[in-house]
């Protein structure tokens, strides 16, 4: 029998305090206690998960196996140096550090100490995304729009690294190619940084990508729509719902009629219809 990961959280925040409360409930997990600059947000987690708070994170790390890193994006460099520095393994919110050479950095440091660095990508653990996931799909188009009303936080990083990471992060999963060439556009609109970002990326194998991310709409969208030679589907991350388009040129004898749509003329087509089943889940659990 294995001894329980001991494990901390940095950053008690909004984020910090859904990781809390995931992991204090794991079976496989001991939950040692939690750091935040902040005394009062401290002494309210506290009191609201029964656990302990340390006033600095070296006492944490120092206590711990691993750590989850849950603050704003300009403090992911120190704290997961400090916690690699003390040999816990490191879990790190989206965005990973501030820039490339802080990432690589860190990533050395891992290496070295042979520690683990997972980045939190929670649309990888999406209900919808799974299942879409696990079908032999090789679209020729993809196109992703991630979009949300002005938020009252996260304003310290742009709206790529925001929102459409998301999509990055799961076109390259499903795209088994090297990216060729990126045209983007971004624009600033009411923060300091970039607010509106469109941007086309083509692979080598031919695939085009358009993503659109932006945190200035009027209503709030998660949605990827994936096409490939006689198949279309759409995925819902939000709603957790996935349609699937498919085209022949017979009726699929196997399928209700309900679900089959005649495209008459000289390029006459039946379109399968499924609404997939999505088997429900916690993401950021799983995660």
């Amino acid at each position: 029998m294995t001894d329980k990961l001991k494990i901390g959280v940095i950053g008690a925040g909004h984020l910090g305090r859904f990781h809390i409360s995931k992991l204090t409930r794991i079976r496989d997990v001991s939950f040692i206690g939690f750091y935040d600059t902040s005394v009062q947000r401290s002494d309210e987690i506290s009191k609201e998960f029964n656990i302990q708070s340390f006033d600095r994170i070296e006492s944490l790390t120092d206590s711990c196996d691993a750590v989850t890193i849950a603050t704003p994006t300009t403090m992911h460099y120190d704290c997961s140096k400090i916690a690699l520095e003390y040999d816990c393994h490191i879990f790190v919110e989206k965005p990973f550090t501030n820039s490339v050479v802080q990432a690589s950095e860190l990533v050395s440091l891992a290496e070295e100490r042979e520690l683990f660095i997972q980045v939190g990508h929670i649309e990888q653990f999406n209900p919808a995304f799974l299942s879409v996931k696990s079908l032999n799909i090789q679209p020729e188009f993809i196109e992703a729009h991630r979009l949300s009303p002005f938020p009252g936080r996260g304003f310290d990083v742009p709206v790529v690294l925001d929102l459409m990471i998301h999509d990055i992060g799961i076109l390259l999963t499903l795209v088994k190619s090297d990216v060729n060439s990126i045209h983007a556009f971004g624009q600033c609109v009411v923060s300091d940084t970039i607010d509106l970002a469109n941007a086309r990326i083509e692979f080598n194998n031919g695939c085009v990508a358009n993503l659109t991310a932006s945190r200035v709409a009027l209503k709030k969208m998660r949605k990827m729509r994936l096409f490939q030679h006689h198949r279309y589907l759409t995925i819902d991350f939000m709603n957790h719902i996935v349609e699937d388009y498919s085209a022949f040129d017979h009726h699929p004898r196997e399928a209700e009629s309900n679900n089959v749509f005649h495209i008459d003329g000289p390029n006459e087509k039946y379109v399968l219809y499924n609404n997939m089943d999505i088997e429900p889940h916690d993401a950021l659990e799983l995660e």
